[in-house]
C-alpha cells in the first residue's frame, strides 16, 4: 500500500536518530490514507479531525501493540506532522494546531485501546500470543501457538474480560471488518476517480479477470486480511477463519444473539432503557450443576444423540450439535455449556409459531414469553392470565405480577381452569363458562409453545402454571446481559446503596421490591437510620426525577416491606414524603395530626390523587367515545372532569389559602404531574378566578420543567 511508510521511517531515523515502531507507524499511515488524508508530501497528511477518527474509533479496533508500540503513537502522529511541515505543506500555527490535536487525542485513545468493548477475536488472540512471549511477526509460530491452545482443556484457556461475551467480539470483528472493508472500497473509488499525485493509494486489482465485481472484492478482502494480520499477528486471520474457525465463531455460530436483540427490544418496549435493571431470579444453579441439568434435558440430550427427527434438523444444524459443539456437550466449561444452552433454547424459540387470538386481537411470541417471565422475577406464571392479560380482558392489579401456585402434579394435557379458578387467578369474580370458552383455544395454543420450549429444560408447565426453570432462569440472564440489558445478580442487588435500590425496584413486582427493600435494611441490621437511608432515597427519587414513581407506589412497596412505624414517624417533616408517611401511619391505625406534615409534602400527596382522578375521568371519556364510535384523539383539557373537579374542591375547602393557593401548592410540588390537572381546572372549573390561577400556573410550571432540562 502507497502509504510513504518505509520512507518516512527512514526520514524520522535520519533526522531525529530515532526508529519508531514499524506496526503502529503503518498502522497510523494506513489508516490516515484510508479515511482520505491528502498524500501530495508523500505520506498521509494528518487534520485534527483524522487524527481523532483514527485514535478513537480505528485504531482501538484495529490494532493490538504492546506497551511500547502504543506508546510511540502520539511520537509517530508528531513526526508525521514534523514531515509533513518539512515538505512545506504545513504552516506553523497549523503545525501547532495539529500537535495540540494529538496530544488531546491520546488520553481517549489510551481508554479506548483499554476498553474491552472493543476488543475483536484478531485482537482478543494477538493479546493472548504477547502474553505467552509469542513472536508475532512468525506465522509459524503463531499457528503453533494456536494448535496448542485449541488443545488446552477449556476450562484452562483463559477468560473473556468482564463483562463480554463469544457474542460480543462475534460482532464486533464482523462490523469492524466490515468498515475496513468499506474504507478500502471508498479508497479504491477515489483512486479510480483521481489519483495523488503520489500515486495510487492501493494495489491496482486484476479488472481484467471474468467477473471484475468478484476480482475487486476479492482483492479487497485479501488486502484486509493482510492489514489485519500486520496490525495483530502475522497468518492469525487466515487461522481464524479457517483451520481454528472454532476459536472465532462468528454471529452465524452464536445462535442465542438474535434471541438477546429481541430480548433488547422487549426491554426498550417495556422501559424505554436498557440501563433499566430486571429483577435478579431467586436461585440460579450452582456451576457445577449446569451440565448436569442440560444433559437431562430431552432436546439436548436428544441432538447430542444424533437421535431426533427431521423437524429438529435445523436446531442441531444452528447449534451445532452433534458436530462443533459436540466438545462442549462433553467438556465444556460451566459458562460453555449455559451458552450452548442459550443457543438451544434460542433455536427452538425461532421455530414456534406465535400465540395469535380471535382475529389478531393480539399476538406475541416465544422470545417474549421468555422475556415476560425474567422480566417478573423467574417467578411462574398462569398461562389463562398471560391470555387474558394480552386480550386485555381484565387482570386485578395486585395479581399482574404475582406468582402463580405450582400446583404438585396435573395432567400432561393442559386444561383452561374453570371459572371458580379462573375468578381466583384474575382477582376477577363472576367468571363465566363463557368467559371460559373465550380463552380455551388461546391458551392450549400459549400451553402447547410452553410446552415446545419446556423440552430445552428451561422451561416447566405443571397445569396453568409455567414458568422458568432454574436451568432457565440462569440461562435468561446469560441471554439479556448479551443483548445488553441490565440484569444484576443477587451478589450485585446486595452491593446497591440506597438511591440505586429504590431506582430499582420501582420496576419490579411488588413483592420482589418490598423483599429488595427489606433485605436492604435487613443487611444494615434492620435500624431505623437504614430505613430512614431508604426514605430519605424516597424522597430525593421524588423530587428529582419528574418520572419517578408517585409516593404511594413508594411507600406501598415499603409497607410490604415491613418499615417500622418508628421510620415513619421520623419522616413525618419531609418536605416530600411527609404526607405519604402520615397516611401509612393512619392506615396502621396510629393517631398523627395533619399539622404534622409540612404543606409541600401534603400537596406531592394531593396532586398525585388529583393525576389519578384525571386518568379515571379520562378513561371513562375515552370508553365513552368508542361506543359512540368516535375515533378522535381527545386532549388533556378535552376530559369532562367528573371526579377531578369535586375531589379538588374537596382540598381546596381545607387547604390555608383556599383553591388558588393550592393551584400555586400543587405547581410547586410537582411541576410535571400538575400540568393535565390544571389543564383540566383551566378549562372546566366554574369559578373563573380559580380558573385564570390554573392557567397561569400552568404556564409557570412549564417554565420551571424547561429550566430544569
Amino acid at each position: 500500500m502507497n502509504t510513504g511508510r518505509d520512507d518516512f521511517l527512514t526520514w524520522v531515523s535520519r533526522e531525529r536518530g530515532a526508529a519508531l515502531p514499524v506496526r503502529t507507524t503503518d498502522a497510523v499511515l494506513t489508516m490516515l490514507a484510508l479515511r482520505g488524508a491528502e498524500r501530495r508530501a508523500g505520506v498521509p497528511e494528518p487534520t485534527p479531525q483524522l487524527v481523532r477518527q483514527v485514535l478513537h474509533e480505528d485504531l482501538p479496533q484495529l490494532l493490538y501493540a504492546g506497551d511500547e508500540e502504543l506508546d510511540a503513537v502520539p511520537a509517530v502522529l508528531t513526526a508525521l506532522a514534523d514531515r509533513v511541515r518539512a515538505a512545506g505543506r504545513l504552516n506553523a500555527k497549523r503545525h501547532a494546531k495539529l500537535v495540540a490535536a494529538v496530544e488531546e487525542a491520546v488520553p481517549e485513545f489510551r481508554r479506548a485501546t483499554a476498553d474491552p468493548l472493543n476488543l475483536t477475536w484478531p485482537r482478543w488472540y494477538a493479546s493472548l500470543l504477547s502474553a505467552d512471549g509469542v513472536d508475532r511477526d512468525d506465522a509459524d509460530a503463531v499457528r503453533a501457538w494456536l494448535d496448542a491452545h485449541e488443545s488446552t482443556p477449556h476450562a484452562e484457556r483463559p477468560a473473556l474480560p468482564e463483562p463480554l461475551h463469544r457474542s460480543d467480539l462475534a460482532d464486533r470483528t464482523f462490523s469492524v471488518r466490515a468498515r475496513l472493508t468499506e474504507a478500502l472500497l471508498e479508497a479504491f473509488a477515489r483512486d479510480t476517480r483521481a489519483a495523488s499525485p503520489a500515486g495510487p493509494l492501493l494495489p491496482a486489482p486484476p479488472l481484467d479477470a471474468d467477473r471484475p465485481d468478484d476480482a475487486l472484492t476479492g482483492e479487497l478482502d485479501h488486502i484486509a486480511v493482510e492489514l489485519t494480520d500486520r496490525w495483530t499477528a502475522a497468518g492469525l486471520e487466515g487461522e481464524l477463519t479457517g483451520r481454528h474457525a472454532s476459536l472465532a465463531p462468528g454471529p452465524e455460530a452464536v445462535p442465542h444473539a438474535s434471541l438477546a436483540d429481541h430480548m433488547l427490544d422487549e426491554h426498550l418496549d417495556y422501559y424505554g432503557d436498557s440501563a433499566v435493571p430486571l429483577p435478579p431470579p431467586a436461585a440460579v444453579p450452582a456451576p457445577d450443576e449446569i451440565q448436569g441439568l442440560l444433559h437431562a434435558a430431552p432436546l439436548p440430550a436428544a441432538l447430542a444423540s444424533g437421535n431426533f427427527d427431521d423437524e429438529l434438523r435445523e436446531v442441531s444444524e444452528r447449534c451445532g450439535l452433534p458436530g462443533p459443539a459436540s466438545e462442549v456437550w462433553t467438556a465444556g466449561t460451566p459458562q460453555e455449556l449455559l451458552e450452548l444452552a442459550a443457543d438451544i433454547l434460542a433455536a427452538q424459540a425461532e421455530r414456534l409459531p406465535p400465540v395469535t387470538g380471535p382475529e389478531d386481537a393480539y399476538s406475541f411470541d416465544a422470545a417474549h414469553l421468555l422475556y415476560s417471565l425474567y422480566e417478573r422475577g423467574s417467578t411462574p406464571d398462569s398461562v389463562a392470565r398471560k391470555i387474558c392479560d394480552a386480550k386485555d380482558d381484565g387482570v386485578a392489579p395486585e395479581l399482574e405480577d404475582a406468582p402463580a401456585p405450582v400446583p404438585g402434579s396435573a395432567p400432561a394435557a393442559y386444561e383452561t381452569p374453570s371459572p371458580d379458578e379462573l375468578s381466583v387467578l384474575l382477582g376477577m369474580p363472576g367468571r363465566t363458562e363463557e368467559d371460559r370458552a373465550e380463552i380455551d383455544a388461546p391458551a392450549k395454543g400459549l400451553a402447547a409453545v410452553v410446552d415446545q420450549l419446556a423440552l430445552t429444560g428451561c422451561l416447566f408447565r405443571t397445569g396453568d402454571t409455567y414458568g422458568l426453570t432454574p436451568l432457565g432462569a440462569a440461562v435468561m440472564r446469560h441471554v439479556i446481559t448479551v443483548g445488553h440489558v441490565a440484569a444484576p445478580d443477587q451478589e450485585t442487588v446486595a452491593g446497591w446503596d440506597a438511591a440505586q435500590t429504590v431506582a430499582a425496584v420501582r420496576h419490579w413486582p411488588t413483592q420482589l421490591a418490598a423483599s429488595a427493600l427489606a433485605a436492604f435494611a435487613d443487611r444494615r441490621g434492620g435500624t431505623d437510620q437504614a430505613w430512614k437511608e431508604l426514605l430519605d432515597a424516597v424522597a430525593a427519587a421524588r423530587s428529582e426525577d419528574a418520572n419517578a414513581a408517585r409516593t404511594a407506589e413508594y411507600f406501598a412497596q415499603l409497607d410490604r416491606a415491613g418499615v417500622p412505624t418508628t421510620a415513619l414517624r421520623a419522616a413525618l417533616g419531609d418536605p416530600v414524603t411527609g404526607a405519604a408517611a402520615r397516611r401509612l401511619l393512619l392506615s396502621r391505625g396510629e393517631d398523627v395530626p395533619e399539622d404534622a406534615v409540612p404543606l409541600g409534602a401534603r400537596a406531592t400527596v394531593l396532586v398525585e390523587e388529583l393525576d389519578q382522578r384525571w386518568i379515571d375521568d379520562m378513561l371513562v371519556h375515552v370508553k365513552s367515545r368508542d361506543v359512540s364510535g368516535d375515533t378522535g384523539i381527545p386532549g388533556p383539557a378535552d376530559i369532562p372532569p367528573t371526579t377531578l373537579l369535586p375531589a379538588f374542591d374537596a382540598a381546596a375547602a381545607d387547604w390555608p389559602g383556599g383553591a388558588i393557593a393550592l393551584v400555586e401548592a400543587l405547581a410547586a410540588a410537582d411541576p410535571a404531574t400538575c400540568l393535565r390537572v390544571l389543564d383540566s381546572l383551566h378549562t372546566h372549573h366554574p369559578d373563573r378566578a380559580v380558573a385564570a390561577a390554573a392557567g397561569r400556573t400552568r404556564k409557570s410550571a412549564e417554565r420551571t420543567l424547561s429550566g430544569r432540562r
